[in-house]
Order: structure tokens, then C-alpha cells, then sequence
């Protein structure tokens, strides 16, 4: 069967105009065009082959990416370079590793965060990032007990503080607190990296907030190895030790440029916050050295008188003075005339473990002295009055500086032993105007609020509101004693004499005699030395040369001494 395809076909017809009749024309040859003028045009060069693609590395092997970390790490070490380790040796001051070697015992540091590098862009910081920011952050031991450090690195930045520098300062702060150790911070710091900023603001604000949370938990201590301006000061003046060194260490908010700016006065650095200023005119400094080895060998004593944490109590010494030893040198330091001065200091040496003491802000304030010491070999906190200084009257300041001594101690489980020799407060328009009633409720509040065991000494004079606040039986201490030379009483003798007894004395025929037979007679009534403990004011009047072992025997009993706390956030003390 045949399939006829039976479709009408389409024909498309070609116009005659496009018609071609006869062969195809062939396209004429081409004409060779004229060279243009001048050389002649450079031969194209052979188009050339693909390169070929580079042969895959081998990974490097475990002992070559070892090799490379050693590298690194040496580079760490090295520091920015020789130029700027030598420029810190010029002004007398060592390298924060240098430091960091004579703080801690050999090899036992152990440094975090030492690859750590900051991101910041802009002001060329993006071409110039070098390991560890500027801060050397880490731990290590102290005689043989775990401590945290960090210590700025005035090569890089100049210490300055930036973003990433403030975290690796959080980070160690954080990792002391979880671990109940002490923190110490070796400050040698030009304060926030201007650069980054605001950035830089927010990294101090993160350490004072650590400061006010670590308070009263873990040691804070601030070692002030060169300047510290601005905002930087007061993460040192939250802690609870500073050390300065003379003529490499400043402390200000404003500098002298500003100062000169603003007020006119023209001082140097260490005139407006050098540390002689801050050890005797602003009692910022504790302590102060004369050179950075010293500074640090007392800071490793001072670790051996403290705690770990709020939970412990400071490391005990086998006693090497024995517990019984007789004081009776006593007898001839403290003059029994209540007018005559003596050095109180002689008689902390005489009482306390071989003679050694370790005083604390000791030419701020010198009317008072508070020193760390042992007794039998356990540590104890001494608060006494010096009879060398304004005859050992309490005044703002050292009431001050008492009442944050007391806090320490008992934040940190160490006695307290008070040793009274004190006429009153200081009369003044410019201490009443100063505000001595607000400053005295600081000592007051500080004894009251104390739970720590507590022993009271009277040596000779306690006299009014100044006897009631260096930490009497009425405001809580566990034992008060006295020596046969005290004298408890609202005034002295004249001055209470010529009160109680002025018409008398006015209208005598002798009135100086009468006056001194009233003297006599209210001595012999209301001060002879055991009108007090008559009374149960003083548990004991005891011989001079017992003194040591009574006090040591006291502490004893009191070791584990507990006080319930009320429930409260926390109290409003005088400010």
C-alpha cells in the first residue's frame, strides 16, 4: 500500500532583481595596503603556554609545626625589639618578664594568652600588631603558694590599654577569684589607647568592676612601676595594698600640663603625684621603695602575712620566739608619767615574734600605727597609738587610716590587738570643719562591725569618746587588759578637775592649791588603774612583763571564735 503525500507544496518564488543568471563571481584578489610610516611594527610574539599549576606542599609535619610554635614563642619573649627594652632600662625601670622573675619563684610562671593580638583598624593600628597586646598576664607561685599576675609592657603602647589588653586583664582577674588567690597587678601603663576609643573606656570599667567583686574575697595589690593618669588611677585605689617606687612612679587623674592649664600652678610629675606625696600627704601608698627589686622582695613578704582567700586563714610559722618569753623591757620603754613620750614601736618589736613587724602606710598618718606581725607564730593585725606623733591623739586621718585597716584584717581572718595610749581626739576649727565626727564613725564602725578575735591592751591613758573607739569592751572586743599604768577616764585629771570642780577653785583663798588637791582627789577616786575592772570595763590588770604570753594565750582561746551575721545586703558605713 503506497501513501501519496497529496499536500499542496509551498513554493517560495525569488524576485527577478535577486535573481543571478551565469557562474558565480569569484571575489577580486586583495590589494596589498602601503606600510604606515615609521618602524616597522614588532613581529607578534607566540601566544604563551598556560602556566602550569604549582604542585601541591606536603602539610608540614608535627615536629615542624612544634618547631614553628617554639618560634613564636621565643618571638614573644624577645619583646618589640632591643631598642625598646634598652630605652626602659634608661629610665631605670625593668621589662614586665624582668618583673614578673623576681615576683614569682624561678620557673614557676606559667603565661595565658601571650599569642593574644588586638583587631583594631585605623590610625595605622591595623599595620602594627604585636603579640601579647602589652600585658604579660599568667600565674605562678610565691613562696611555694599559687598567685595571679598581670604587668603591663610600656614597650608596646606604651602600656596603654586597649580593648584586647583590657580583656586578657578580666580574664586572669576572673580566673584568681574562681581559684581563690590572690591578684596582683605590676601597673607601668600610659592609660587608655586613645585609638580605639571608647572601646579602651569600657575595658577600665571592666576592671573596676572586678576590684569592687574581688574585694574583701581575694588580695588585690597595685604595684605602681611607672605612670598611671587618668581614669587608670583608680582601679590601684580599689585594691587593698599599693606600692610606689621613688622617682619612676606617678599617680594622677589630671597631669601637670592640665593643672598648669586650668588653675596656673606649674609642678612636676612627681611633685603633683610622685610617691612621696601619695605615702605622706594623700595616704594612697602603703609602701613605698627605692628601687623595683626592693619593692618586689615586699611584696613577696607581704603575700606571706595574707591569706589566700576570705575562706582561709593566713599561713601559720613555726614560732621561733618562744610563747613564754618574758617582756619586762617594757617596764623602761613606757614612762609612767602620762605627759612623757615614748616610740610605740619599740613596744610592738618587744611583744610581737622576733622584733619584725610590718607597718602599714607608715608615714601617713603617723599618730597611729597599724602593722601586720605574728604572734606565736599565727599573724595577727596591730592598731596602736604613738605617743611620738601629736602624743598619739586620734584625728581624721589616722582615723581613716585605722578604720580600713580594721576592715582589711577582718575581711581576711586576721586578729586584731589594740594597743591604747590615747588622750582624745584632736580639738580644731579645721578638724571639726574637716569633718572628724564623720571620719571617727569610720573607726568606730569598723571595730563595731568586726568579728575577727579582738584583744584590747591599755598601757597608760584612755581618755573620752577616743578610749570608747580604739575598740573597747562597750563596742565588742573579747578581752580588754590593762597595765597598772592606766588610766581610764572621761578627761584627765586637770582638765576634769578644773570643770567639776571651778566655783570651789574660783572662790579659794589659794586656788592653785585647792586645784591640786582636787586633781589628787579625783585621780585617787575615778583613776586609779582598777577602777575599771572593778567594774568589769577591763578583764584583767596585768604585769607589764606578761604581756606576750597573755596575748598569745588570748588569741588562742579566741581562734575559733564564730559570730552569726544579720541577714542584710550589706551596711551604710560613714563616709
Amino acid at each position: 500500500m503506497s501513501i501519496v503525500d497529496d499536500r499542496p507544496q509551498l513554493r517560495i518564488e525569488t524576485p527577478a532583481s535577486l535573481r543571478r543568471t551565469g557562474p558565480v563571481p569569484t571575489a577580486p584578489p586583495s590589494r596589498p595596503r602601503p606600510a604606515p610610516a615609521g618602524p616597522p611594527a614588532a613581529r607578534p610574539e607566540p601566544a604563551a603556554e598556560p602556566a602550569a599549576e604549582p604542585a601541591p606542599t606536603a602539610p608540614l609535619s608535627a615536629r615542624e609545626r612544634a618547631a614553628e610554635l617554639a618560634e613564636k614563642r621565643a618571638e614573644v619573649l624577645r619583646g618589640p625589639s632591643d631598642q625598646a627594652t634598652e630605652a626602659q632600662h634608661a629610665k631605670g625601670k625593668l621589662t614586665a618578664r624582668e618583673r614578673l622573675d623576681l615576683l614569682f619563684d624561678p620557673g614557676s610562671f606559667t603565661e595565658v594568652e601571650g599569642l593574644r593580638r588586638h583587631r583594631a583598624t585605623g590610625f595605622g593600628l591595623e599595620a602594627k600588631k604585636p603579640h601579647t597586646d602589652g600585658v604579660v598576664i599568667g600565674w605562678g607561685q610565691v613562696d611555694g603558694r599559687q598567685v595571679f599576675a598581670y604587668a603591663h609592657d610600656f614597650r608596646i603602647f606604651g602600656g596603654a590599654l586597649g580593648e584586647a589588653h583590657a580583656q586578657k586583664i578580666h580574664k586572669i582577674m576572673d580566673l584568681a577569684a574562681a581559684a581563690g588567690a590572690p591578684v596582683i597587678g605590676l601597673c607601668d601603663g600610659a592609660g587608655a589607647r586613645i585609638q580605639e576609643g571608647v572601646t579602651a573606656l569600657a575595658g577600665y570599667g571592666g576592671i573596676f568592676q572586678r576590684n569592687v567583686r574581688n574585694s574583701g574575697v581575694i588580695p588585690q595589690i597595685s604595684v605602681m612601676l611607672g605612670p598611671c593618669a587618668g581614669g587608670a588611677a583608680y582601679s590601684p585605689a580599689l585594691t587593698d595594698f599599693v606600692f610606689m617606687v621613688r622617682g619612676t612612679s606617678q599617680m594622677f587623674i589630671t597631669g601637670p600640663d592640665v593643672v598648669q592649664a586650668v588653675t596656673g600652678e606649674k609642678i612636676s610629675q612627681n611633685g603633683l603625684g610622685g610617691a612621696d606625696v601619695h605615702a605622706e600627704t594623700t595616704g594612697v601608698a602603703a609602701f613605698v621603695s627605692d628601687d623595683e627589686e626592693s619593692c618586689l622582695a615586699d611584696v613577696r613578704h607581704l603575700l606571706s602575712l595574707l591569706p589566700a582567700n576570705n575562706r582561709e586563714l593566713p599561713p601559720r610559722e613555726l614560732e621561733s620566739d618562744p610563747v613564754d618569753r618574758r617582756t619586762d623591757a617594757l617596764l623602761d620603754l613606757v614612762p609612767a608619767d602620762p605627759n612623757r613620750s615614748y616610740d610605740m614601736r619599740a613596744v610592738i618589736a618587744e611583744i610581737v615574734d622576733d622584733g619584725e613587724f610590718f607597718e602599714v602606710h607608715e608615714r601617713w598618718a603617723p599618730n597611729i600605727v597599724c602593722a601586720l606581725t605574728r604572734l606565736g607564730g599565727d599573724v595577727v593585725g596591730i592598731v596602736a597609738n604613738q605617743p611620738q606623733s601629736l602624743a598619739g591623739v586620734l584625728d581624721i586621718h589616722s582615723s581613716e587610716k585605722a578604720a580600713r585597716f580594721v576592715q582589711l584584717c577582718d575581711a581576711f581572718n586576721i586578729p586584731l590587738v589594740t594597743l591604747v595610749d590615747v588622750p582624745g581626739f584632736l580639738p580644731g576649727v579645721a578638724q571639726e570643719h574637716g569633718g572628724v565626727i564623720r571620719h571617727g564613725a569610720k573607726l568606730l564602725y569598723a571595730y563595731c562591725n568586726a568579728t575577727v578575735p579582738r584583744i584590747q591592751l591599755i598601757l597608760r591613758k584612755a581618755y573620752g569618746g577616743a578610749y570608747i573607739v580604739m575598740d573597747s569592751r562597750s563596742i565588742g572586743t573579747d578581752l580588754s587588759l590593762a597595765w597598772p599604768t592606766n588610766e581610764i577616764a572621761v578627761m584627765g585629771a586637770e582638765g576634769a578637775a578644773n570643770v567639776v570642780f571651778r566655783r570651789e577653785i574660783a572662790a579659794s583663798e589659794d586656788p592653785d592649791r585647792t586645784r591640786a588637791e582636787r586633781i589628787q582627789e579625783y585621780r585617787t577616786e575615778l583613776m586609779h588603774p582598777y577602777y575599771a575592772a572593778e567594774r568589769g570595763l577591763v578583764d584583767d590588770v596585768i604585769d607589764p612583763g606578761e604581756t606576750r604570753s597573755r596575748l598569745i594565750g588570748g588569741l588562742a582561746m579566741l581562734r575559733a571564735k564564730h559570730v552569726p551575721l544579720p541577714s542584710r545586703k550589706h551596711g551604710n558605713q560613714p563616709q
